[in-house]
């Protein structure tokens, strides 16, 4: 009777973090579909920064001297360097980053580099480096977002006296100043700010020391090699610790609602740049042309990121899907996050400079928005508002606006031009006084209130935009760790 080959029991295949209790290797079906995504060794340079923290719990545990640690930590900065500068690169045998990093240190290091497992599980190894990742790049992330903000605060600076039709329903509604328009983008965009420093403290508490699940037992001092890390502090259960995704929805989150922002800006640059609106105009280097009409000139820019958009809201709703039936403690599926996370991350890398780019340098038509601004009887409310003024109860003055829009369609003229005979002949309670309402100008001035269209209004609306960002950037500064 034959007695079936195995391998010995301590031996696994390089760039692989087990094996020694399987007889047969792998399917290769099972490496293809187990074996990380090239994207994932991104995360060498975190991986290594965790594992440099390690080390120096191994130190403390007597695992290793401090001789030992200096050396790895040397070899480590050294792999870093070279994999980003394309000098190595995995191979098909590298299951990981994580085997990766073992392969090459013990390649350079031999037993030595073999010890720096010693407590640790690719549970803890993994979780935590994504933290470090969504902490880069959430920090990353908000200041793009702040370049945006700023480039429509410029042009808004430009155009805050420049009448234009405000919408509701995309129906004109009342006269606005363009730079309100923008102003109203940069405030939805610098609560994304916020949104994004948020995500940063989200990931601030170490997973490492949780090893598998159960916690290190060579760990002595957590909270240093946390700290060491920039974290905050600790995870507060080894189970949660490396299981837990909740940051990674929060990053996907603030990710997809900051790409939302930027679309409803996209799909406002497309419609003022067309040819129905008129109201801007696309620099060259910023729109693109068509393959068959000569004269096109398209606002691609916007396009493209009112498109991705869907993406990043999928993205969001595929890590939810993923946690929501996943028991304790860590299971495969759990790979998902950094698909999730990178293509969020990258895609909004993209969108957020060529978006910053288009505003920037779009040519402003105040001459068209300033004609358009009336159309549409947007100064019926004027008149509505005069006659509150005057005593009458605003249901009955809406009546009586609603019944001079009905006139003027009626006699083919605009609110504007109506005289004092039509005025009277609609309701004798309208007065000259009620036409000289009948201006943007007064429509504009008369709302100075906090937060309305008036042009002096910019400059404050301007100073609370950048105090909220301001705090909100001043937040990602590395806070003390607590127990």
């Amino acid at each position: 009777m034959s007695v079936p080959t195995t391998r010995p029991a301590s031996t696994h295949e390089p760039g692989k973090l087990w094996g020694g209790r399987f007889a047969r290797p792998s399917a290769t079906a099972l490496e293809d579909l187990s074996r990380s995504p090239a994207d994932n060794f991104r995360m060498v340079r975190y991986d290594a920064i965790g594992s440099k923290a390690h080390a120096g719990e191994l130190v403390r545990a007597g695992i290793l001297t401090e001789s030992e640690r200096t050396t790895i930590e040397s070899a480590l900065d050294d792999i870093v360097a070279r994999h980003e500068a394309g000098d190595l690169r995995q191979t098909s045998s590298d299951e990981d980053v994580h085997g990766y990093l073992e392969r090459l240190l013990v390649a350079e290091l031999g037993d030595l580099g073999g010890k720096l497992r010693a407590g640790r599980s690719r549970n803890d190894q993994t979780a935590n480096e994504l933290r470090l990742y969504l902490r880069d790049a959430s920090a990353q992330l908000a200041v793009e977002v702040v370049a945006l903000i700023e480039a429509l605060i410029r042009r808004a600076e430009e155009t805050g006296a420049v009448p234009a039709p405000g919408f509701t329903h995309l129906q004109p509604a009342q006269p606005i100043t363009f730079g309100h328009q923008l102003l109203a983008h940069a405030a939805a965009l610098s609560r994304d700010v916020e949104r994004l420093r948020h995500a940063w403290r989200s990931s601030a508490l170490s997973p490492l020391g949780g090893a598998a699940l159960a916690g290190n037992p060579l760990s002595r001092d957590p909270l240093e090699a946390a700290r060491e890390q920039g974290f905050e502090g600790l995870s507060v259960n080894s189970i949660d610790g490396v299981s837990s995704r909740d940051h990674v929805a929060d990053f996907l989150f603030a990710a997809a609602m900051t790409a939302t922002d930027v679309s409803r800006l996209a799909e406002e640059l497309c419609l003022w740049a067309s040819a129905q609106f008129g109201w801007i105009g696309l620099d060259d280097a910023w729109s693109t042309g068509s393959s068959i009409m000569p004269q096109k000139k398209n606002p691609d820019v916007a396009e493209l990121a009112r498109g991705k958009g869907a993406r990043l809201i999928a993205n969001l709703t595929g890590m939810l899907s993923v946690l929501k039936g996943l028991p304790f403690a860590y299971n495969r599926d759990l790979g998902e996050d950094k698909h999730f996370a990178f293509d969020s991350a990258d895609t909004l890398d993209l969108v957020l400079p060529a978006m910053t780019g288009m505003v920037e340098t779009l040519t402003v038509r105040a001459e068209t928005m300033a004609a358009q601004a009336t159309a549409g009887f947007t100064l019926a409310t004027e008149l509505a508002d005069w006659l509150a003024e005057q005593g009458v109860p605003f249901s009955e003055a809406h009546d009586v606006a609603g019944r001079a829009v009905q006139y003027c369609e009626h006699h083919g003229l605009v609110l504007e031009q109506l005289t004092l005979d039509d005025a009277i002949a609609i309701d004798e309670r309208l007065t000259q006084s009620a036409l000289e309402r009948l201006s943007v100008q007064s429509a504009l001035a008369r709302r100075s209130g906090p937060g309305g269209t008036a042009p002096a209004n910019v400059a404050a609306q301007v100073e609370r935009i950048r105090r909220s960002v301001a705090e909100s950037l001043n937040g990602f500064v590395r806070l003390e760790p607590t127990a």
